[in-house]
């Protein structure tokens, strides 16, 4: 860089990349210049060759350089059509005032970089394998839809198509022991708009909600963008911690019982009965995130909170974003009926209805018994991924570490017991060097706002394996072997 970001403090890629990009576009880089290599201006930032590599690939996948084998970055010539004008200035001038709930978005950073994954393992949770994708099956059904659909259009129930919600009907209740009427079924747009719907309807500005320790950090940032609270209580192997739960005022608290993210743990009866005695005192309600209740390998299926009792405290929250793609954006929630109402209202003002095509093809497959045909099928390629992934960390590392949550779900927790906290930066950068991504669980702790927490006695990894091959995760691992001897060698 020049030396305007000469002397810089410590960036991630994601911040190289967005000065680069300021500095081509106001022409301190003209269309042309070539950029430093990238091992030297690692150099100059102190950070890893690695992460300066990541930015520049995503300046390349922009159009912004090119980059050549052997030769240092060329910026290309960019086709601007206003005069070029410092970019940072102009963004404070365009930076008028904002609502509340603006401000607080504002203050909110995002905790994942969308840069091009380019890595030959990658151990990112949340991504499925594209083979999985049950592709003819998915293609008959819109395929049908398209053909069968009456020749009409128009807005339809804000609450989703009645089929799907006929389907998805009948699917809680086999595969999840869950009863509800049509009317409490609300199809939303993934996960993320379910709690958000929950946000505005449940949480008021200065009110509390309850999130898990650690846990969905999403999930907590939708809450708090209403002005509301986070109020942290501690998990363990049972889940959250209902026992913590005395004395805390709050309007809604948010769980994943059936499988405590990170951490794996799952609810017993007792503490499930002591949560909705809990919610039921207070008059609160607790949202049940059943985020991948598909992957059972060494339990049997936990009922939902939902069925417990007479459910009017629980909203339901599911998704096939684990068990189609992440990229359809299909999720649903059960709602109590005196709610289904309010939250039908809420989802017509934001966005009317989900998609109707999807709906009906979703539907489709789970009439015709080829959806649940499809999961079982992942289930067994998943256990063989999971299989893979922990007798690959025996192998390389023995008693050397510590690996919770591998009962089900599609990621494990790793614990390495002769890392500290401290050293999750100096791993990663190690890993990334040959290859590698992982992911810290730091950033899924609670911390007040504002500050960095302290690092953890024990280097901690959330590690997913469904977008991989056994084979990948075993170089995976190897690989991460190196990158831990490495890291243990330098300190």
């Amino acid at each position: 860089m020049q030396a305007a970001t000469g002397h810089a403090p410590r960036m991630g890629a994601r911040r190289i990349y967005e000065a680069l990009k300021d500095q081509i576009l106001s022409r301190v880089y003209e269309a042309g210049s070539r950029l430093p290599s990238s091992r030297s201006l690692a150099n100059e930032l102190h950070v890893s060759r690695t992460t300066v590599t990541v930015a520049y690939e995503q300046l390349a996948a922009e159009g912004f350089v090119e980059l050549r084998q052997g030769a240092r970055p060329r910026v290309t010539a960019l086709q601007i059509g206003q005069r070029p004008r410092d970019i940072k200035a102009a963004a404070r001038e365009a930076c008028g005032p904002l609502s509340t709930y603006g401000e607080r978005l504002r203050r909110l950073s995002p905790w994942l970089d969308y840069l091009p994954n380019t890595l030959a393992v990658d151990f990112r949770y949340g991504d499925l394998a594209p083979s999985d994708f049950p592709a003819l099956a998915w293609k008959r059904a819109v395929n049908s839809v398209i053909t069968q659909r009456p020749g009409r259009l128009a807005y339809e129930d804000p609450r989703g198509s009645r089929r799907l919600r006929q389907a998805l009907q009948g699917y809680l209740w086999r595969a999840r022991t869950l009863q509800c009427d049509l009317e409490q079924i609300i199809v939303v747009n993934g996960s993320q708009q379910g709690l958000d719907l929950c946000a505005r309807i449940l949480l008021d500005a200065n009110s509390a909600f309850v999130m898990e320790n650690p846990g969905y950090r999403m999930a907590c940032q939708i809450f708090s963008s209403t002005g509301a609270s986070a109020v942290a209580v501690d998990v363990d192997a049972g889940g959250l911690k209902t026992e913590d739960l005395s004395g805390i005022d709050a309007q809604m608290a948010y769980v994943t019982p059936s499988h405590q993210f990170p951490l794996g743990g799952v609810m017993p009866i007792s503490r499930r009965h002591q949560l909705l005695d809990w919610a039921r005192d207070r008059d609160a309600y607790v949202v049940e995130d059943d985020y991948d209740s598909e992957y059972r390998y060494d339990i049997s299926p936990v009922p939902p909170l939902q069925s417990l009792e007479d459910g009017r405290n629980v909203i339901y929250l599911g998704t096939v974003s684990k068990t189609l793609s992440p990229m359809m954006r299909i999720g649903y929630l059960v709602v109590p009926k005196h709610l289904q109402e309010v939250f039908a209202t809420a989802k017509q003002l934001i966005d009317r209805h989900t998609p109707m095509t999807e709906q009906e093809a979703l539907a489709s497959l789970i009439e015709s018994g080829a959806y649940e045909s499809h999961v079982r099928r992942v289930r067994r390629l998943n256990r063989e991924r999971r299989e893979a992934l922990l007798t690959a960390l025996e192998g390389a590392f023995g008693e050397r570490l510590t690996v919770e949550g591998a009962d089900a779900g599609l990621h494990v927790v790793v614990w390495f017991n002769e890392l500290p906290g401290s050293a999750e930066t100096a791993l990663m950068d190690a890993a990334r060097q040959r290859d590698v991504g992982l992911y810290s669980i730091s950033p899924l702790y609670d911390s007040a706002p504002g500050t960095t927490e302290a690092p953890r006695e024990r280097l901690g990894l959330v590690m997913g394996y469904s977008a991989l091959t056994p084979r990948q995760i075993e170089k995976g691992i190897q690989l991460l072997a190196a990158a831990v001897d490495a890291v243990k060698g330098a300190r």
